[in-house]
């Protein structure tokens, strides 16, 4: 939200793929605030500052998916991408988001669906 650009917030439990990812997506022109911890994200998100919510499925103390709900509940308008190293998961886990990525998503197609989704956030404001 800081000077036009879309701000990410992503949550991942695994800093390995936390930095990457958020390397990846400060290299594709988002602002990234990034989290460790799903109950951090949580205390976080009662204020939001973010376009988009970016989440990994498989964390320990929380799962993605609920970490999703809880963020829909707090901002309804954010739109929620979750992420995963599975190709599926269960129907309720895609439920409670507006976008899935799972293993063997393709990277310009994912960044693709990121700027499309943030930039209806974005316009909604």
């Amino acid at each position: 939200m800081n000077n036009g650009m879309t701000t990410v917030f992503y949550v991942d439990d695994n800093a390995r793929s936390r930095r990457w990812l958020s390397s990846v997506l400060t290299e594709c022109g988002f602002e990234v605030i990034a989290a460790a911890d799903p109950v951090e994200a949580l205390r976080r998100c009662k204020k939001p500052s973010f376009d988009l919510a970016l989440v990994d499925y498989q964390m320990l103390s929380l799962t993605g998916s609920r970490l999703a709900q809880e963020i829909n509940f707090i901002a309804p308008d954010i739109p929620v991408v979750l992420i995963s190293g599975y190709t599926v998961l269960p129907p309720s886990a895609s439920m409670v988001v507006d976008v899935y990525f799972g293993q063997g998503a393709s990277y310009f197609p994912v960044m693709h669906c990121y700027r499309i989704t943030a930039s209806i956030h974005c316009s909604t404001k």
